[in-house]
């Protein structure tokens, strides 16, 4: 079935039920932002594969918005859909609310499945379109009736994280979540999030590819606690533990009852930007709701130190695995057949060869030539080709460890290239350096250091539509709130705390030119604690990736001598870190790889 006859089926059911907008998000019942197989309805609907977009369909229209990262993907793979693409941000382009509220008539009807939209986006569109008087039709899945060959929800095994990766109990954690209810003077918290539920519990699954979650729901309170999960996927580990820990286990869809008969007069503690409407819906009944972040956010967002020594030893085996993989990518480009896909497939097996790899923590992007200038590039058989002994490969993988989770992006450059891509790839690296010599004080955001990444491109009138980094998770999703780097406060994006000590973040600016090339830089970094005198506290960044940068892409003469001495003592770093586990002849070339510029 083609886009365009899923879009006339959808439009006969909205018909039927007196529906004249329905939307459809990117999203499970979790507000998860890679979601599995069941839940890609808006992939399905559309035909956009990207893990982010919003699509709208009316009677005679539709259209999905997307933000930089997806603008050339998503116009590519919506050609001939008859929806339009909607690039978010850009000057004239309508909000999701404006064009539902401008495309739904007086009286008329607004449809949307409340399992897979966040209250607080849910209240807002219903606000708006009280305004005409609009019905709110949110109790069915239209997608279901025409997904016909729909994947199931995911059966596989969860199992339970020890402490010494963890490095703190369930107990501990629970305890600490119940302080702050009780400050909150809470008697009932809502977690719906997989990332928290997974570290509170300190359980960890594959209900999602590459996220290592269990769906489930958690309700918190002062005697007992409640998680609603699929129970034939739990391990004894885990049984014990929420034995231990007063966990009373419910059939995963139970939690749309089980609300309903939270007593008036509980006071209920939940994150309204991440528990669904359908949940909230069940919860009139409830005389007081505290809307905030859940406090299990900022704590594991600010890592322990058996965590962090944890990720720095699950960098040295990411880094031992990519360091291969140059050596064998720069060694046999031209000498033998490799290809996008087949270049990524061979950096997963030598991942898979580091011990305590689990998986890759995201679907590796290995980005030739042109379709690097794509962000979230992903190579299918249908685009997937050769590498030449001429341009640059932008690869962006990582690992999921026992000891952690990793994200790094390097630009390999494979033969000769011009002096524009050149000048790209060493202006990008300039700016990951400035971010990664930055000294700062204690209070800083994101949003106050992103300049020096932007800065060198700024400076050449150019810029990359996406943040410069992100928060990292432990042995969790790789993209994690709420720290990042990013020049402006984008709310939905929540990445935009105060810097603390212990958070993991990645730094990655890049230059992005459609139809010729993309690049990208990108280390993990720790936030760390340095001097401290009358100013206040300084802080600074820890590197913790060790992958030499490909010199074959640097102009020397546009680094200052302050970069090169950082990149100088970077590729010391490197070689003296990474040598250890790699065979003589692999040594000679790395000795060559980190020489001093």
């Amino acid at each position: 079935m083609t886009v365009v006859e899923k879009l006339i089926e959808l439009r006969a059911l909205m018909a039927e039920r007196g529906i004249d907008v329905y939307m459809i998000p990117t999203s499970d019942f979790h507000e998860t932002e890679y979601v599995g197989e069941h839940f890609k309805a808006r992939y399905f609907m559309s035909g956009f594969s990207g893990s982010q977009g919003t699509l709208v369909v009316c009677k005679d229209q539709a259209a999905l918005w997307t933000d930089g990262r997806y603008f050339i993907q998503a116009a590519k793979q919506l050609k001939g859909s008859g929806i339009e693409l909607m690039r978010m941000g850009e000057e004239g382009v309508p909000t999701i609310v404006s064009y539902i509220y401008d495309h739904i008539c007086e009286h008329g009807g607004f449809g949307f499945d409340g399992r897979v939209m966040n209250t607080k986006l849910a209240a807002s569109i219903c606000a708006k379109l009280s305004e005409k008087q609009v019905q709110i039709i949110c109790h069915e899945d239209l997608v279901d009736k025409i997904w016909k060959d729909r994947p199931a929800l995911p059966k596989d095994p969860a199992f339970f994280l020890k402490e010494c990766y963890s490095g703190k109990s369930t107990a501990d954690k629970l305890a600490d979540i119940l302080a702050v209810m009780k400050k909150k003077q809470a008697t009932h918290h809502i977690v719906t999030t997989l990332d928290d539920i997974a570290w509170i519990l300190n359980m960890r699954g594959n209900d999602i590819a590459h996220f290592p979650v269990v769906l489930a729901y958690l309700i918190i309170t002062e005697n007992k606690h409640h998680l609603f999960v699929d129970r034939s996927k739990l391990s004894q580990e885990l049984l014990d533990n929420f034995a231990q820990n007063e966990i009373e286990l419910h059939p995963y869809d139970a939690v749309y009852e089980f609300v309903k008969i939270i007593p008036k007069t509980a006071v209920v503690m939940m994150d309204k930007a991440h528990v669904n409407y359908a949940i909230s819906e069940n919860l009139k009944q409830v005389s007081k709701i505290i809307d905030c972040p859940n406090p299990s956010q900022m704590m594991k967002a600010i890592k322990n130190p058996v965590e962090l020594e944890n990720n720095r030893k699950a960098h040295i085996k990411d880094g031992v695995a990519m360091t291969k993989f140059m050596y064998w990518l720069k060694t046999n480009v031209g000498k033998m057949e490799i290809s996008e896909i087949s270049a990524s497939d061979y950096l997963a097996e030598l991942r898979a060869q580091q011990e305590g790899f689990l998986d890759v923590s995201f679907d590796t992007i290995a980005a030739y030539k042109e379709h690097a200038a794509m962000m979230h590039y992903s190579a299918t058989k249908e685009s997937d080709v050769l590498l030449k002994p001429e341009g640059m490969l932008l690869v962006d993988s990582g690992g999921q460890y026992l000891e952690g989770t990793t994200d790094i992006t390097r630009t390999f450059v494979l033969g000769a290239i011009s002096d524009e891509e050149r000048l790209h790839f060493s202006a990008a690296l300039r700016g990951h350096i400035a971010l990664s010599k930055a000294h700062f004080l204690y209070g800083c955001r994101g949003t106050n250091l992103d300049i020096l990444a932007r800065g060198p491109l700024w400076e050449m009138g150019i810029d990359y539509k996406c943040g410069t980094g992100h928060g990292v998770g432990h042995l969790l999703n790789v993209h994690e709130g709420p720290n990042g780097f990013r020049w402006r406060i984008v709310s939905e994006r929540n990445d935009s705390c105060v810097l603390e000590e212990g958070m993991t973040q990645s730094n990655e600016p890049g230059v992005y030119v459609e139809g010729s090339h993309g690049i990208r830089h990108e280390n993990e970094c720790v936030v760390v604690k340095g001097e401290k005198n009358e100013y206040g506290q300084f802080m600074h960044l820890e590197t913790i990736t060790f992958v030499p940068f490909d010199l074959d892409g640097i102009d020397p003469d546009v680094l200052s001598s302050y970069e090169k001495q950082w990149l100088n003592d970077y590729h010391q770093e490197v070689y003296e870190k990474i040598s250890p586990y790699l065979t003589e002849e692999e040594k000679t070339w790395l000795k060559q790889a980190t020489r001093a510029i």
